[in-house]
């Protein structure tokens, strides 16, 4: 852990840190989730969904920076890299075998719903702690 001016105690820090990477990692999985989406998609409304899926991996890229940035903040070490997203994250793996669009909006959009959820069962979680 690095030395912060953040007032939490330290095992809180700790916990937050935890909760954090591993909202990072499923942050990072769901990027790539989108992403699979945008380079196979297929069929009806091809370009419409293309660019909605890649709009999609760009937002979720914005939080993916913010998370780490605030790891790090609280004195952590963010734990970004694709071997630990791929080991951490709690998503459900991406159907590789779809190709039609409503199949990509089906797959997605569940991920994005579980991600969610998460995120909120996240902030409850941290707002405890401080």
């Amino acid at each position: 852990m690095h030395k912060t001016k953040i007032d939490l105690p330290k095992g809180k820090r700790e916990k937050v840190i935890e909760i954090l990477n591993q909202c990072l990692a499923d942050a990072i999985d769901l990027k790539s989730q989108a992403k699979q989406a945008h380079w196979n998609v297929k069929g009806m409304s091809f370009i419409a969904l293309h660019e909605l899926f890649d709009q999609v991996a760009t937002e979720i890229e914005a939080h993916v920076d913010t998370l780490a940035e605030r790891i790090t903040a609280l004195g952590g070490t963010a734990l970004g890299t694709v071997r630990v997203a791929a080991q951490k994250s709690s998503l459900n793996e991406y159907p590789h075998e779809i190709f039609e669009g409503s199949a990509h909006v089906e797959a997605l959009s569940s991920a994005l719903a579980d991600f969610g959820a998460k995120v909120r069962k996240n902030i409850d979680e941290t707002a405890e702690l401080g």
